[in-house]
């Protein structure tokens, strides 16, 4: 990584940076929804370590289920790096988009042999809004999608 933090070496990146609600909902590949819950994430760029990226996400099913997903990236390169006991992979904004609303990511979960996804994260112009899906690939065919619609609840992080 050069002398630049992730800010300036990831603006679009940047602008995901706050606390972000909404719903995932996981669709198989029939088109039926075999799965949904609630989410909060919070995305934070700490000042005090600026190669890092730092995600918690809060997850809230209707049953009262909760999970905690923590998530933690470095940039090295044109990519910000996942390696965790969660995910191994990859992030990076798409340069092609010259409206800068795209970033793509490509992780495999651990513990799932076979089976990797590739994300795809539209951000609004306002910066307020954003779409995400999940494509789940296992053994080279699609087995099930996720899509995610969030809206920003606060650009604090650093109260959450």
């Amino acid at each position: 990584m050069s002398n630049l933090s992730l800010r300036e070496t990831f603006p679009q990146l940047a602008l995901h940076a706050g606390v972000w609600e909404g719903w995932y909902r996981y669709i198989d590949v029939d088109g039926n929804q075999i799965d949904a819950h609630k989410s909060k994430l919070v995305c934070r760029l700490p000042e005090n370590q600026p190669d890092l990226y730092h995600q918690t996400n809060h997850y809230t099913w209707e049953d009262g289920t909760t999970d905690v997903r923590d998530f933690k990236g470095n940039a090295f390169e044109n990519k910000l790096i996942f390696d965790n006991d969660i995910i191994k992979g990859w992030a990076g904004e798409v340069t092609l988009d010259e409206n800068r609303r795209t970033m793509m990511l490509h992780w495999e979960r651990m513990g799932e042999p076979g089976v990797y996804l590739y994300e795809m994260i539209q951000i609004s112009d306002c910066n307020n809004f954003r779409t995400r899906v999940w494509q789940w690939i296992e053994n080279g065919q699609a087995t099930q999608r996720t899509l995610i619609d969030e809206h920003r609840v606060s650009h604090d992080w650093q109260g959450h």
